[in-house]
């Protein structure tokens, strides 16, 4: 089961409880599931509980024990605990690499109306959010409270071009004003932007060197504990982004993304007389799937994303 597949599973979960009348109240479309923080029990985490207490005229720790009996039997739930006033945790069976990289496909970016607001910050958050909802099939959220770009930073599109100023402005919570400096302008491993547009960049550079040494992508197991990590919860973050009307989510899990690709990307081609494996042929569909999503990611944002760098 993926981290995916788990959200669903949830939602199957209480509309069985409901329909069998163990509990009361409407049934959520979707329920937002999230890594669990560090120091925390399992490695994924709900509050649905609390989402439909109060419909269900139950205390939320009645209703998580109700979901965990239904859920612990579930194939692919380790184990499902109840922690704090009604918080449902989950330990899941290892995903193979094979199955995430044959979940992962090319996203259609929907392009949201264009936002009728005068500050640029506002206009780029509030488009960026339009795109992730459309992108998760969601309505339009709550209002958002956008803090505005800082007079003292003067035209910073003119000094730090258009992707770099929404990076800036995306990766800070919206009521928060985002920073400007030089560091965005460097091509190095210190600006977290480059760093995400160079591993998308690196990643089609290996099919392509891949293509020309007579072999290509293959999805099978691969040992890359970090990088199928953060694939995985790749779908999780943007229910979560989309939810919360906070694109700062995608931004830093593609910063993650990025680090464990860049990480990885030295084991993926074949070295000196070594011939290309089954081993390679799953790597390089591993990596081919994470640039799939870091573009995909980056286009959400608004911010292009170079097959070459």
């Amino acid at each position: 089961m993926t981290p995916a597949d788990l959200s669903r599973c949830v939602v199957s979960a209480v509309r069985c409880a409901v329909e069998d009348g163990e509990l009361g109240g409407i049934v959520p479309a979707r329920v937002v599931v999230e890594r669990t923080r560090p120091g925390g029990v399992g490695e994924y985490a709900t509050p649905v509980a609390f989402q439909i207490a109060k419909g269900a005229g139950r205390r939320p720790a009645e209703v998580a024990e109700v979901l965990a009996r239904r859920l612990g039997a579930v194939a692919g739930i380790e184990r499902v605990d109840v922690t704090g006033a009604g918080f449902l945790n989950f330990s899941l069976s290892p995903v193979s690499a094979a199955e995430l990289v044959r979940d992962v496909r090319r996203p259609v970016v929907i392009e949201a109306p264009e936002a009728a607001c005068r500050e640029p910050r506002e206009r780029l958050l509030r488009a960026a959010v339009a795109r992730i909802e459309a992108a998760q099939g969601v309505g339009p959220g709550p209002e958002l409270v956008v803090a505005p770009l800082a007079r003292r930073d003067g035209d910073v599109l003119a000094r730090y071009g258009a992707d770099a100023v929404a990076w800036a402005a995306l990766t800070t919570p919206a009521r928060e004003t985002p920073e400007f400096s030089d560091a965005l302008l460097v091509q190095g491993e210190g600006n977290e932007l480059f760093r995400v547009r160079y591993a998308h960049a690196r990643a089609r550079a290996l099919v392509r060197n891949a293509d020309q040494l007579g072999f290509g992508p293959e999805p099978g197991d691969v040992d890359a504990p970090a990088l199928l990590r953060a694939l995985a919860d790749h779908p999780l973050v943007l229910e979560a982004a989309a939810h919360h009307r906070a694109p700062e989510r995608l931004a830093r899990h593609l910063v993650e993304l990025a680090d464990a690709l860049l990480d990885f990307q030295y084991r993926v081609l074949p070295k000196g007389d070594e011939k290309p494996s089954a081993a390679h042929r799953a790597r390089l569909a591993l990596a081919e799937a994470a640039g799939t999503v870091l573009a995909g990611g980056l286009a959400l944002l608004g911010i292009d994303a170079p097959t070459r760098l």
